[in-house]
């Protein structure tokens, strides 16, 4: 196999920890159930994407908040094990570090509160601190899971130095106004999944021939090109010019949690080693079947191995 260059991927995002409660049916309101088991995971779309990215084989630098609770060092060591750069995650005081307790019942229901915590906190003196990393990185990856007003500082600053921005808009912004929201997605690529690219547009997302028919109206509020991932049917891809669909891989799904978040790092991974956008597609569909094989966020992340593996199969 021919040598590879490293890419240098920079993400801003979340950084939570997940705590995952399991019990035999969710409680109603005034009501209390005795739960069957808890599992402190760390999770947060930014987290869940760096560490796939640096799987991947990428530099990674993450760019954060935690805050000064006990997951905070939790959350750093364990991203510093997954070869994730933590200099620019900085611990807000006084300051919970984002959390989110997941309910699942035995029927697969669940429930979910996030508590954003210091992730509400990321804004311009995080971007200025790590100004130069985002310039000198290949792809500049976010998500929406830190303010708007911050994603849309981070991407000038990106594309002033020529970087390309990838937006995983997760989750979608509806609540966006009008004109913030052009701002949010002049952007390189975006990558939603149906019912985000649905909340986008403000029309259902069903089938694949309907995001054939309504990606391109995508890149007309302002992404340059846009790919809308349909969980087991697949992905449409605009590049600005052609449409195109990739077919899913057939593998079986244990927990697609974090499947947009692998995708969307493979991805950042792909284009920062320039590769075209179908062959980075084809890997990044690769990555997110993968980790909806597994289980949970972060633990089922896929290697660069893997990801080739499972390629070499087609």
């Amino acid at each position: 196999m021919n040598e590879r260059r490293r890419a240098k991927i920079a993400v801003l995002g979340s950084i939570n920890m997940d705590l995952m409660i399991r019990a035999a049916k969710l409680p109603l309101p005034g009501e209390t159930v005795i739960a069957d088991s808890k599992v402190e995971n760390p999770g947060g779309k930014g987290a869940n994407q760096a560490v796939a990215a640096a799987r991947m084989g990428a530099d990674v630098t993450l760019i954060g908040c935690v805050g000064d609770d006990s997951f905070a060092e939790q959350l750093l060591q364990n991203l510093q094990a997954e070869g994730v750069d933590t200099i620019h995650i900085t611990r807000q005081k006084n300051t919970t570090s984002g959390v989110a307790v997941v309910m699942v019942e035995a029927s697969g229901e669940n429930a979910i509160l996030v508590v954003p915590g210091a992730n509400g906190s990321v804004g311009n003196a995080e971007l200025e601190q790590a100004r130069r990393v985002i310039c000198e990185s290949d792809v500049l990856l976010m998500q929406l899971e830190v303010p708007v007003e911050t994603v849309i500082a981070a991407a000038s600053i990106a594309r002033a130095a020529g970087v390309r921005v990838i937006l995983d808009p997760a989750p979608a912004p509806t609540s966006v106004p009008a004109n913030i929201h052009r701002d949010l997605l002049h952007v390189d690529l975006i990558c939603p999944n149906q019912s985000e690219a649905a909340a986008l547009l403000g029309k259902p997302v069903n089938s694949m021939e309907d995001a054939v028919a309504l990606i391109k109206e995508l890149t007309q509020l302002g992404p340059r090109q846009a790919i809308i991932t349909m969980a087991e049917q697949g992905a449409v891809v605009f590049d600005g010019e052609t449409v195109q669909t990739v077919p899913p891989f057939e593998i079986n799904v244990v927990d697609s949690t974090a499947a947009g978040d692998a995708f969307a790092a493979g991805l950042a991974v792909r284009l920062a080693e320039n590769a075209n956008l179908m062959d980075a597609v084809k890997f990044a569909s690769a990555a997110g079947a993968l980790a909806a094989s597994g289980a949970g966020a972060q633990t089922a992340m896929p290697t660069r191995e893997q990801i080739e593996t499972l390629l070499e199969q087609l």
